[in-house]
């Protein structure tokens, strides 16, 4: 996987390419999935959400730029999968859900691997986790609309942002760099997400709306 998928596709981060060896990404898909673990694309998991391919965790990881020391928000815990990732890269990780069922599974599976430095919040990512601000790196793993104002309050100065900013259906990769008060945007590549619902995402969908 990390040699035909990711470093064959150009991610040359040595220190991303042995974090993706490193975790099992077998452990944080659903049984039904097994035989398609590491295959080059995204996968269902629970609650309707999705584990992102190996290529855009680690492109997406890549991107940030993460040194040992830095603290990071990730904003939409999943299976887990992107967390670890990070966890191998950072001095600790805030991961925020919105779905309890998915966050306290995936909390219970990184703790069996020997991931603890890590702290996880049940709530609405959009707004970030303004607790334990500001954060050196921010990740975001659902589509926005646009970049939600409370995570680039959050972020120091100095700091960068990754997020998919776009449409419901499809988006493109922007990193959002802040320096000095200001923010740089710039825009990587097409992606498709699930939706970042909340305050400053996306509102939730009833089901009619979802048969439109």
């Amino acid at each position: 996987m990390v040699d035909e998928q990711i470093r064959a596709r150009g991610i040359t981060n040595p220190r991303v390419l042995e974090a993706m060896e490193q975790v099992p990404r077998e452990r944080f898909v659903p049984e039904s999935q097994q035989p398609e673990a590491f295959a080059d694309r995204a996968l269902p998991i629970d609650c309707g959400q999705t584990i992102s391919q190996p290529f855009m965790v680690a492109s997406m990881t890549e991107h940030l730029c993460i040194e040992s020391r830095h603290r990071v928000l990730e904003i939409g815990t999943g299976s887990g999968y992107q967390t670890a990732i990070l966890a191998r890269l950072a001095s600790h990780v805030y991961t925020v859900e919105r779905i309890a069922a998915l966050q306290e599974k995936a909390h219970r599976l990184l703790e069996s691997l020997g991931i603890t430095n890590v702290s996880y919040r049940v709530g609405d990512g959009s707004v970030g986790w303004p607790e334990f601000e500001p954060y050196d790196r921010i990740l975001v793993t659902a589509g926005a609309p646009e970049v939600p104002k409370p995570l680039l309050e959050q972020l120091v100065d100095g700091g960068r942002l990754v997020i998919p900013i776009g449409g419901r259906h499809e988006q493109t990769l922007t990193i959002v760099d802040r320096r000095g008060g200001k923010t740089i945007e710039m825009p990587r590549y097409a992606c498709r997400f699930v939706q970042l619902i909340g305050r400053e995402g996306w509102p939730e969908l009833n089901a009619a709306d979802n048969e439109e």
